[in-house]
């Protein structure tokens, strides 16, 4: 049996936060994973509405100081004055980091789902998206340049290469998926589409609605379903109405596990316009029900997640080359059926067992701190 060892995750959301997604699962699977194996776990995370600042959940610590922005200094101050110990800090850094190195000398791991490049003048704005970048090519690769990293596709090795990562220091451990076809649900007798994640500007749900429009003039009978939560959610649902589309879209808002799976399991394809991911978790979620997803080849993880041709399609950039990619999809029963059979072979071997596998090999595999401080 693996000897157990103290871990902190340093994580700007936890799953329960009203903006959580992907990453946010993520981190849930392997925490819990890792704690139900023996393993003292603490997730350090942002404060919000409705959250306790203090609890343990299914075996994992949570403390939650900070909000948005504070949750990093106060992150760094606990590591520095060093209030908590554990043997190694898993420094979540999606965008901003955690500066970890910085607070102390126990072993760091730094976790980046996906570079943000494109991104941050998206959520901030040009000004502050520089500083945003410069932060994240320029100062991250620098604090972290004797850690190693973890991120969840090949793609995302390939950016941090070209932020001055060596992929020899860059383990790849992919999302999994619990989850199993249920037979008895049937697809929808109608082209239907599906639209999974957080209702934010980079997820880019405009990018589908507007196909739909175009879709939907000669395909009587389709529909959206467009599925999750978030701020830009009011935005998304004026868009919808100046498209003329609002009768064709069903916003589901956050909606059960359960719930959540069965409409995966009714749509012909789930459309991922997003601007980047780092995998594409929903592409997983989806093909466990034999849901092929259509999405950028040049959205980070999603070239990876996605095998074009095979599982899914994977378009060029721009409205059109997206609209083309789901018409040939919902037009060709043919290729329907092949996608379908072979993106549920394809998902079956990403499992959350073997991802916390590959986490516990990790954080017990190397040399540890000193234990003398942590968070």
């Amino acid at each position: 049996m693996p000897r157990q060892i103290r871990i902190l995750f340093l994580s700007w959301r936890d799953h329960e936060h009203p903006e959580a997604g992907g990453a946010e699962k993520y981190l849930t699977e392997v925490a819990e994973g890792l704690a139900d194996r023996g393993h003292q776990v603490t997730i350090r995370t942002a404060a919000y509405a409705g959250a306790l600042p203090d609890e343990v959940v299914r075996g994992v610590a949570y403390c939650r100081r900070g909000g948005r922005f504070g949750v990093y200094p106060r992150a760094l101050a606990s590591r520095l004055t060093g209030r908590a110990r554990a043997d190694v800090v898993v420094d979540i850094q999606n965008g901003v980091p955690f500066l970890s190195p910085l607070g102390g000398r126990s072993r760091v791991v730094n976790l980046v789902h996906h570079v943000h490049k494109e991104q941050w003048p998206v959520v901030l704005g040009p000004r502050a998206a520089s500083v945003g970048w410069w932060l994240e090519s320029q100062v991250a690769p620098r604090v972290y340049r004797n850690t190693t990293y973890v991120t969840v596709s090949p793609a995302t090795r390939r950016e941090l290469a070209g932020l001055g990562v060596a992929p020899e220091r860059t383990e790849i451990i992919f999302n999994g998926t619990d989850v199993v076809r249920d037979d008895g649900i049937e697809r929808s007798p109608t082209p239907s589409i599906i639209v999974l994640g957080r209702l934010v500007p980079h997820k880019r749900v405009e990018l589908a609605i507007d196909a739909l429009a175009k879709l939907a003039t000669e395909r009587p009978g389709l529909r959206m379903q467009i599925v999750g939560s978030g701020w830009w959610k009011p935005r998304l649902e004026e868009y919808a109405e100046a498209a003329g589309v609002t009768d064709l879209i069903t916003f589901t808002d956050h909606v059960s596990e359960a719930e959540k799976h069965r409409l995966l399991a009714q749509a012909w394809v789930l459309a991922l316009p997003s601007l980047k991911e780092g995998w594409g978790l929903a592409v997983v979620e989806a093909g466990v029900h034999g849901t092929p997803a259509v999405g950028f080849r040049d959205a980070g993880g999603v070239q990876d997640s996605i095998r074009d041709g095979e599982t899914g399609l994977l378009c060029e950039e721009g409205i059109e080359a997206f609209t083309a990619a789901l018409a040939r999809f919902l037009d060709d029963e043919q290729l329907r059926t092949r996608l379908s059979a072979n993106v549920h072979e394809w998902v079956a071997r990403f499992r959350w067992e073997e991802t916390i596998d590959a986490w516990e090999r990790l954080l017990i595999g190397e040399g540890d701190g000193d234990g003398t401080d942590a968070g």
